[in-house]
């Protein structure tokens, strides 16, 4: 059931995208904020209380509902259920329009619009932006969207939590943005817990990403810029996507200015990267194809997940 899950969402998203701010997700965004607004006194606490509360409204009555099928074993129901939540909870084709838009845009060769595009994409400033550096932040966002959207759902839809799996990732992966990255959460305690939370939900499915870059890309490559360059990322599950994927293309990820700066927890300490240990990353720095080759690189391993998927559910059906 969990395979043929996964795909008949997949399909009913290639055919019928939501959109990134579909009513369901826009309702939560301000639920998110509500109790924000409600909890919020400055204290690391009231974000963890937030959070469980959150967290367990979403997960908890989707896993009852899956368990009352089940128990009266109304399995088309539970299959329904289960393709509903993959289908709302996958973002694969979110913000696809960008990336896409941008491509066409700069193999037309019109940099303005990509910049427009960028922009509009990832709310930051992309005035005077070379093309290196569009390419370079257009296959960022992409790779780290993709698992995010895609992959980190799939994982957590794997676990014998089923459907409370798939809200428990999109959900944590959505608070530890909300609560930590606006202009005025930045100092707050409260979003504290959110980030932690988020670090230890996504550890394993983010070096199962990065693995599967490794596999269908340049795995060499790959396992050397995940080794030896990941820290330059101050987040540390995307340092990990980032310089595997970029190992994996053959592509240079990552720019000093932003990266090169790591926190130890030990004593605080920063580290800065030389430009030597800069210019010793494997690849290419991006370009235009960098973008085709991001396209192929997630497709790939979109299929080594389904047909691991494959195995998975044929062993258990067969044992």
């Amino acid at each position: 059931m969990t395979f043929l899950s996964i795909l008949v969402a997949l399909l009913f998203e290639q055919l019928k995208p939501l959109r990134a701010d579909n009513p369901i997700w826009a309702e939560f965004k301000r639920l998110a904020v509500r109790m924000e607004q409600w909890f919020n006194a400055g204290h690391a606490s009231h974000g963890r209380i937030g959070w469980f509360l959150l967290v367990g409204a979403l997960t908890l009555p989707a896993g009852l509902v899956y368990w009352l099928l089940l128990r009266y074993n109304l399995i088309l129901a539970a299959f329904a259920w289960n393709v509903l939540i993959v289908y709302l909870t996958l973002g694969f084709r979110h913000y696809s329009h960008y990336f896409t838009s941008i491509q066409l845009a700069l193999n037309a060769g019109d940099e303005s619009q990509a910049r427009a595009l960028l922009a509009e994409w990832c709310k930051i400033d992309t005035v005077g932006m070379e093309l290196t550096e569009i390419s370079r932040i257009a296959v960022e966002k992409a790779l780290v969207t993709t698992h995010r959207n895609v992959f980190g759902v799939f994982f957590w839809f794997l676990m014998p939590l089923g459907p409370c799996g798939a809200i428990l990732y999109r959900v944590s992966e959505y608070l530890a943005r909300a609560w930590n990255e606006p202009e005025h959460m930045r100092q707050e305690a409260f979003g504290i817990f959110a980030a932690k939370a988020f670090y230890w939900i996504d550890w394993v499915p983010a070096r199962l990403t990065a693995v599967a870059f490794a596999v269908v890309g340049n795995f060499e490559d790959a396992i050397y810029a995940w080794r030896n360059f990941a820290h330059r990322w101050k987040d540390e599950a995307i340092g990990i996507i980032l310089s595997a994927g970029g190992g994996a293309m053959g592509v240079r990820l990552g720019t000093p200015n932003e990266n090169a700066a790591k926190i130890i927890p030990s004593d605080a300490a920063t580290v800065d990267i030389s430009d030597m240990e800069v210019d010793q990353l494997p690849g290419d720095e991006p370009g235009v194809r960098a973008l085709q080759s991001t396209v192929g690189l997630v497709w790939r391993a979109l299929l080594l997940w389904m047909m691991l998927l494959l195995l998975l559910s044929g062993a258990v059906w067969l044992g």
